[in-house]
């Protein structure tokens, strides 16, 4: 895996410019902050981005991939200011359960999510590498 980063530009806080990968892709629809159950434990926004993120680590478990695999993230978000605000508490929810790995990144607001009660939904494409 290659991170693209331009001759010149400056460095982006918490994401990649590009990546360059080759492997197995794995793609991972978007993740809510519900539990296994299908039950959202918390209506907190922070609280539902780390059940996402973990939603997401285990379904990409069942790709024999990790955290580290992830090419592209695509966050969907109800409130842009809600998410703007938390960015201390996402970065260390995203760093706990993903880890130092910064993959590119897209976030877009919404007008709504098809759940009512989920306010942030993570899509992932992931790229593992062929075994030798």
């Amino acid at each position: 895996m290659e991170v693209l980063q331009p001759e010149g530009w400056p460095r982006p806080k918490g994401y990649a410019n590009g990546m360059a990968a080759s492997g197995r892709m794995v793609f991972v629809s978007g993740m809510i902050g519900w539990d296994a159950d299908g039950v959202f434990q918390t209506d907190d926004f922070v609280g539902q981005v780390a059940q996402a993120l973990r939603n997401i680590v285990a379904t990409l478990a069942e790709a024999k991939a990790g955290p580290e695999h992830i090419v592209r993230m695509t966050w969907y978000v109800k409130d842009k200011k809600t998410y703007v605000a938390a960015y201390p508490e996402i970065g260390k929810a995203y760093r706990e359960i993903i880890g130092r790995h910064f993959p590119t990144m897209t976030a877009v607001q919404v007008a709504d999510l098809i759940e009512d009660r989920a306010q942030v939904e993570i899509e992932v494409t992931a790229m593992v590498p062929e075994q030798a």
